[in-house]
């Protein structure tokens, strides 16, 4: 009898859409991280669906104009891989409702490769206890480092004066001062939840204005040419071995949470 007043109760406090609609979930307590996913299948079918499309279109093509089948397969395949090394290049591991700026997204292209090499790479990660975020935090055989990608007007000259770094008349010094700050203190979230320290390296990479340096050390922080962030990361000067670079990635992710 209980068992029984209580379901007619709770089904008189449900509302319409519940009544008419059972199966249907409530979204206010819906998963970030589960509705990313789906869309990511989604979006990965559909870019699976236009590479077929495109590679069978040449394959026909060619063939019609040929007269050889072999020929037009053989095209076809070639059109597939090129449209996937192109697309690979492009995709942002960054979900795109965070819309991962210009520089960002060639920063990470550069960092695709270094995974390849071993590297362990998080993107747009959240500094808990301030407001920053490490647009790349990168861990590998040299060390841990952290990244933030800025595109500046390419006009205006960048120049280090008096351990001052000035973008034409402006200037960069409290940028700097935040980058290093977001690495300090992920080093210490970091480290307390290994046990043990660890540095992070800070950095800033530079898109637009040329400059007389591949990277410069200023007030802590290595000021680097943007397209020169993979021969930036082998400078560093730690020997990880797998084993720490599998755990400092680990506690990065639980220190470190994404900013999706």
């Amino acid at each position: 009898m209980n068992g029984s007043g209580s379901t007619s109760g709770g089904s008189g406090s449900e509302s319409p859409e519940a009544l008419f609609f059972p199966n249907q979930r409530k979204t206010d307590g819906i998963d970030g991280k589960a509705l990313y996913g789906a869309l990511k299948s989604n979006d990965a079918l559909r870019r699976w669906i236009v590479r077929s499309l495109v590679a069978g279109i040449v394959a026909g093509g060619i063939g019609m104009l040929t007269g050889e089948w072999r020929v037009g397969v053989s095209f076809g395949l070639i059109a597939l891989v090129s449209v996937m090394v192109w697309s690979s290049r492009r995709e942002s591991e960054i979900p795109r409702w965070r819309k991962p700026s210009a520089a960002q997204r060639r920063t990470e292209a550069q960092l695709k490769v270094m995974k390849q090499l071993g590297y362990r790479v998080l993107h747009a990660r959240a500094v808990p206890g301030g407001n920053g975020q490490i647009d790349h935090f990168i861990v590998g055989r040299r060390g841990a480092f952290a990244i933030d990608s800025e595109s500046w007007d390419k006009r205006l000259p960048l120049r280090n004066k008096l351990e001052k770094l000035y973008h034409g008349r402006f200037s960069k010094n409290e940028r700097i001062d935040e980058a290093l700050e977001e690495a300090e203190r992920a080093a210490e979230l970091i480290s307390e939840e290994l046990g043990r320290d660890i540095k992070v390296r800070a950095s800033l990479a530079i898109y637009g204005p040329g400059m007389p340096w591949d990277s410069h050390r200023l007030r802590g922080v290595d000021i680097i040419t943007g397209t020169k962030v993979r021969k930036w990361l082998r400078t560093g000067r730690d020997r990880l071995s797998e084993t720490e670079i599998e755990e400092i990635h680990k506690a990065a992710e639980k220190a470190l949470p994404p900013r999706y």
